[in-house]
């Protein structure tokens, strides 16, 4: 059997200090498969991107196994936790967090140049290629509609080739059809790759397409149902 692409075990995680301390994970354990597609649900305040943020080594638990790609994240340096994540996480966010004075090209080698990878802007164009964006390469992020931001994102994520790829939202800011053609981009990517897909949604659909759904309720895993469908990329 194959090792998880993702282990949990126990995980807390209190954010603020004092009167202000929130404790938003409690407890959380949870096995992610590789090649996996989950989904990741729950009300507003659940929890939900906090976990993903642990995921993607953005934020540290206070306690418990965080084990990604095989790689157990507490030991980890900053300098060591930012190069693991450079090179085993892909993230997409709502909110496309583009470098705005950086044309598309630009945005996508950044994480490679960071890398210290020859080939940054081969594999970057390549990239945009890949997502539909061959045209728009020199474009920088106001000249581009929100969906073509999104695929930006997209290929900046997907250029180191992650074993992990997480998204939180990655619809929410773009009108149905746009989102439509989003998801499948992000699913086809998934099942081309072989990449582990972690995403969380309030759209029951795109939930949906995942090969699991997992609620999160009040910081603590609430069910982890399976679907039963095909999932179609």
């Amino acid at each position: 059997m194959l090792d998880p692409a993702i282990r949990l075990e126990d995980v807390h995680l209190t954010l603020g200090t004092g009167r202000t301390a929130v404790h938003v994970l409690k407890g959380v354990s949870l096995n992610v498969g590789q090649a996996e597609s989950v989904g990741i649900v729950g009300p507003s305040g659940s929890g939900k991107s906090t976990l993903l943020m642990v995921l993607a080594g953005l934020e540290r638990a206070d306690r418990g196994l965080v084990e990604i790609a095989g790689t157990t994240l507490g030991p980890l340096s900053e300098d060591a936790l930012a190069a693991f994540r450079g090179r085993s996480v892909g993230i997409v966010f709502q909110s496309f967090h583009l470098i705005p004075n950086m044309t598309a090209l630009e945005n996508v080698a950044v994480p490679l140049e960071l890398a210290g990878r020859p080939d940054a802007f081969p594999r970057a164009e390549a990239e945009l290629a890949n997502v539909g964006l061959a045209g728009r390469v020199s474009h920088y992020p106001s000249e581009l509609s929100g969906g073509e931001q999104q695929r930006v994102a997209i290929a900046r994520a997907l250029a180191p080739e992650p074993a992990i790829l997480i998204a939180d939202e990655p619809t929410g800011n773009l009108d149905g059809e746009t989102g439509r053609q989003i998801a499948d981009l992000l699913f086809a990517e998934q099942a081309r790759r072989g990449m582990t897909l972690v995403l969380v949604t309030h759209d029951p659909s795109l939930a949906a397409r995942c090969g699991r759904e997992i609620r999160v309720s009040s910081g603590m895993i609430e069910s982890r149902a399976a679907h039963l469908h095909a999932v179609s990329a």
